[in-house]
């Protein structure tokens, strides 16, 4: 078992929703089985808060349902109340100020308040709201640490990072700042 490898993983609906049956040919829903079913494989566990739970029960698609399935025979998914952080929530929205950015933020509170308390692990699909995350992070400490990975990224090989354990590695950080070139 890789170093790390019983971390709680923060798991947005939107991969449940594009994680594809065995023979999906889009990269988006082979990408994101293939990283649920490393989840499953490996020690991880996900969890699940009542928002995240009511968004999955919506929107998981048909692997992602028999996956849920066996994370819970297994008690792999970490059922978890996470109250909301409202003074986290409003220093976020100082920097997050136009009104479209504050209501994608504001779907994705949840994630980023889950993570906060389990193992700073967040995948999800959601390009917009990571970068708008991650731009308030330059401002808030607790931002900068969290790990945000996009499954359907393949440059991002999320696969091969959570086989080798899911280190905290900064380029994966929402605070990071890459070099100007």
């Amino acid at each position: 078992m890789p170093k790390g490898a019983s971390k709680c993983l923060v798991i947005d609906a939107s991969v449940a929703l594009a994680a594809g049956k065995i023979d999906a040919t889009s990269a988006r829903s082979r990408n994101c089985r293939e990283f649920l079913q490393v989840v499953l494989d490996i020690s991880y566990r996900a969890s699940l808060t009542p928002q995240l739970k009511d968004e999955w029960d919506r929107h998981q698609s048909p692997f992602a349902r028999t996956w849920r399935r066996a994370m819970v025979s297994r008690r792999k998914l970490v059922i978890q109340d996470v109250p909301a952080d409202t003074a986290l929530r409003v220093r976020i929205e100082r920097i997050v100020t136009r009104s479209a950015e504050r209501a994608a933020v504001r779907k994705d509170y949840h994630l980023i308040e889950a993570a906060l308390i389990m193992d700073r692990v967040i995948a999800s699909l959601d390009e917009t709201v990571r970068a708008l995350f991650g731009t308030a992070a330059g401002s808030i400490v607790e931002l900068r640490r969290l790990i945000w990975v996009n499954p359907e990224i393949s440059g991002e090989i999320c696969v091969a990072w959570l086989k080798d354990g899911a280190r905290l590695e900064r380029k994966r950080m929402l605070g990071f700042r890459g070099s100007a070139s």
